[in-house]
């Protein structure tokens, strides 16, 4: 929308730049679980059946060797791949193979401050069974809450979190999930 002089808002702006970043992110997410999003869009895969996968996504973090281990100790991830100092690369894999985050530090850029950042701007989202009980737990771990746990119109359960160093993570329980083991890939 415009103001009187034709001109969009800050506000209007911000959030349109919001929806596109999780537009963005949602697909991200999805093509990580190796999600057939082609029942979403007609021009999601490549021709010739050589579908596009994203293999993971990667965050600067000023200390990947500790966010790693909690991720490892509290969430049940395993690390895949590990690389030195002073960018101690920790490749961090889900308990079913299906996603991969990358958490890394590179000294000659400024690492973003998450815990700045609104969660709809960037969050990590996981899939549990009990998305109260992995709270708890993630709390008693030094997570902080970054809202309720709440049922959308969908049924969806949802919990927003941020880790020890700030960054969104969200649980989540489908009612409809929109990933299922015959379309999130055989994994690795």
């Amino acid at each position: 929308m415009t103001n009187t002089h034709g001109v969009e808002s800050d506000r209007e702006t911000t959030m349109a730049h919001r929806w596109m970043i999780l537009t963005a992110i949602t697909g991200m997410m999805a093509a990580m679980a190796g999600c057939d999003t082609t029942r979403h869009s007609d021009n999601t895969s490549m021709s010739g059946g050589n579908a596009a996968r994203l293999e993971h996504v990667a965050l600067n973090v000023a200390d990947p060797v500790k966010m790693a281990r909690w991720y490892v100790d509290n969430l049940g991830m395993k690390v895949v791949r590990e690389g030195p100092p002073p960018i101690n690369v920790r490749f961090l894999a889900d308990g079913g193979d299906h996603m991969i985050l990358e958490l890394y530090h590179n000294p000659a850029d400024a690492v973003p401050n998450y815990a700045s950042m609104d969660p709809l701007l960037l969050h990590v989202a996981f899939m549990v069974d009990d998305v109260n009980a992995v709270r708890q737990k993630l709390l008693a771990a030094g997570a902080t809450p970054a809202g309720d746990v709440t049922t959308t119109p969908a049924g969806d359960t949802l919990s927003m979190l941020r880790d020890p160093w700030g960054l969104a993570i969200q649980f989540l329980r489908r009612a409809d999930p929109m990933l299922s083991p015959d379309r999130a890939g055989s994994g690795r």
